[in-house]
């Protein structure tokens, strides 16, 4: 589903934040990325669409090219790739349903979208992805009269309502309390599960990843210190990955 290979990227002025990631990601694999703050997570997981363009390497996702498309080729990959962000990227301002709909944007006309037009098809289908994160009854509030768990469930219905074949996650939890954590993360392995969408989701937290990934990839300095299942993952890996940094 993703292919990464020679993924390099130097970030201004000479910060090199990813060492040439060769990487695949199957059909229906939930992924953590895994590693400290600084490791090369989100620089890593925003390659992938292109929010971070990279100075080396190709990423494919389900068989298209990432990097090196064009403008109307990158726009219709990226209709593929659902991105959940760690501060949520609502408009605070807009109702609970115009964000979720906001999912919609890769897929009508700009014009009738910036005026708030969209098909019936797309709103009732931005009401079942409210339904399917337990908000389906909050469409119409404002989104800054939500709290931080509501706000990221919003965010995983925009994430749904792409249809997208991947969802990334850019530490989706790291803004919670750790009863929140477990909420969001159900809601995920939930959409993995029941959709059989691929998620790839950064995370500092140790046990989280231990919990919920059917596949961790450890960073540590722009490389990648790990690959395998959770049950690999022991006093040794996690000297690797965390050297003497908390891992909890």
């Amino acid at each position: 589903m993703i292919e990464v290979a020679g993924l390099r990227v130097v970030l201004p002025p000479a910060t090199v934040a990813l060492h040439g990631i060769d990487l695949v990601v199957r059909q229906g694999e939930f992924v953590v990325v895994l590693g400290r703050s600084g490791a090369g997570k989100t620089t890593f997981l925003r390659s992938l669409n292109r929010l971070v363009e990279p100075t080396a390497g190709t990423v494919h996702v389900a068989g298209r090219a990432v990097t090196g498309a064009g403008a109307t080729e990158l726009r219709a990959v990226r209709r593929m790739i659902g991105m959940i962000f760690q501060q949520f990227n609502l408009v605070r301002r807009a109702s609970v349903l115009e964000n979720v709909l906001a999912g919609r944007l890769g897929y009508v006309p700009s014009v009738p979208s910036v005026l708030g037009r969209f098909p019936h098809t797309d709103r009732e289908l931005a009401r079942a992805c409210l339904a399917q994160v337990g908000l389906v009854d909050l469409a119409g509030r404002r989104a800054d009269s939500l709290s931080g768990g509501e706000q990221q469930r919003v965010a995983i219905a925009r994430a749904l309502a792409q249809r997208p074949a991947v969802i990334l996650a850019d530490e989706p939890t790291a803004s919670l309390d750790p009863a929140l954590t477990s909420s969001i993360m159900d809601i995920l392995r939930t959409i993995n599960r029941e959709h059989g969408l691929t998620l790839v989701v950064s995370q500092h937290q140790l046990e989280t990843a231990l919990a919920y990934a059917t596949r961790i990839v450890g960073f540590r300095q722009g490389r990648v210190a790990f690959d395998g299942p959770p049950t690999a993952v022991t006093p040794a890996v996690v000297q690797a990955i965390y050297g003497d940094g908390d891992a909890r």
